[in-house]
């Protein structure tokens, strides 16, 4: 009885929630059902956006629900360096710089490009997962570390290369980029002791090759490489520092003061800092990490849209990126759709209600359920096997229902 209670209240305030939503009207059934998300979202000033890899290329269920309504993609890894470095290129490069393979990710934005729909660009520097052989003379891991001065020529090549690359066989289609990611320690036993930074000097026991290889300041080296680039090319690439927990106190503090270093790394000709960083991607794993504990809270409707308001005041665009609402039991779908549209109806719609839209996009990583997957898969635990707006089979779940009479309401009043 307390169970079917419980369900009961939650349609309830559901339906409070949306005032465009009759308790007798019937939810859609299949994608085509709907209009466009991304079309509703863009009267609300952002981007709505899914993720894709190369399996999902074959998945044609998924691919004409993220085509149909989402106008921002992002590849979940192949324009990562260790998805793009060539070992074998690399070695035989006459400059001594590395190269890249781009088959995959060409393939992924080409679709994207056919589409008209935009890619952020995730991620030009990442330690974790590194190539290791990059740090060393002749990119072999036998050979000792190169020195400094060539890991800063390495790197200013690689981003330089990269972001040349997709703009010139894509133009426009990348338009933002994560420049670095997670770079913020989260003990103070994988930081300097007084970084206010928190600059990640290790991580799950291993050293940051960027930090040791390239320098303390590689963060804003990156930064300036990066925007060096987009200068060159004549193009307005967004560049975001992207890292998770950025809506938590403690990493939200080290992040500003993060951008605040970068943004004075670098000064123009006239003496005057020069913007490195545009925006935050704050990363929207919410709730529990695998396990129902801590989803579907009210405390984080409250730290994301504070922390929002927080980077916006200090003069930062904000994207919500790899954002997987958590839950893990299949019961609790009428709180997860409640949820959701709380998410949009009292924390995104209302951080562009000014006249200052803040919130650029909302990319979305868990779109789709995954109880086929084994509970100590990585994937299960990350996005949750029933946090997606589609089943595993690409069924429309009422938490796509409720974010789509979110969008409605609003875009119909404004």
């Amino acid at each position: 009885m307390k169970k079917i209670c419980r369900i009961l209240a939650c349609i309830l305030l559901f339906a409070l929630l949306l005032p465009g939503l009759s308790l007798g009207e019937e939810a859609g059934t299949a994608s085509a059902d709907y209009e466009p998300l991304y079309t509703l979202a863009e009267e609300a000033g952002f981007r709505l956006g899914a993720c894709f890899s190369p399996w999902d290329l074959t998945n044609s269920t998924y691919m004409e629900f993220v085509t149909r309504h989402f106008n921002s993609l992002t590849c979940t890894n192949e324009t990562k360096a260790y998805s793009l470095l060539d070992q074998r290129l690399s070695r035989a490069a006459e400059d001594g710089m590395p190269r890249m393979n781009y088959t995959t990710a060409d393939k992924m934005i080409a679709l994207a490009q056919e589409k008209g729909i935009g890619i952020r660009g995730h991620v030009l520097v990442w330690d974790a997962n590194m190539t290791p052989w990059f740090f060393h003379e002749g990119y072999d891991e036998k050979q000792p570390f190169a020195d400094r001065e060539t890991m800063r020529l390495r790197l200013a090549s690689y981003i330089d290369q990269v972001m040349t690359h997709f703009e010139e066989k894509f133009p426009g289609v990348v338009y933002c980029w994560d420049v670095v990611n997670e770079a913020i320690g989260d003990s103070a036993a994988e930081y300097a002791a007084g970084d206010p930074c928190h600059l990640r000097t290790l991580r799950n026991g291993s050293p940051n090759l960027f930090l040791e290889h390239v320098g303390d300041d590689y963060v804003a080296y990156a930064f300036l490489c990066a925007r060096n680039t987009a200068e060159k090319l004549g193009k307005d690439i967004r560049l975001f520092y992207n890292d998770y927990n950025m809506f938590m106190e403690d990493k939200r503090s080290a992040a500003l003061a993060l951008v605040d270093s970068i943004n004075s790394y670098a000064m123009d000709e006239a003496g005057h800092p020069r913007k490195l960083v545009d925006g935050i991607g704050m990363q929207g794993y919410l709730g529990g990490y695998g396990k129902q504990e801590g989803c579907l809270a009210d405390s984080l409707l409250t730290q994301v849209a504070e922390s929002i308001k927080i980077y916006a005041d200090k003069g930062l665009e904000v994207q919500i990126t790899e954002m997987a609402v958590r839950n893990y039991e299949k019961e609790k779908a009428p709180e997860h759709a409640a949820f959701y549209a709380r998410l949009f109806t009292e924390v995104f719609l209302p951080a562009n209600a000014g006249e200052q839209k803040p919130l650029t996009a909302v990319c979305i990583w868990g779109v789709a359920d995954c109880p086929q997957l084994p509970k100590n898969n990585y994937i299960w635990k990350l996005n949750s096997p029933y946090g997606g707006l589609i089943t595993e089979k690409g069924a429309i779940k009422t938490s796509f229902d409720a974010v789509y009479r979110a969008l409605k309401s609003y875009a119909e009043k404004n």
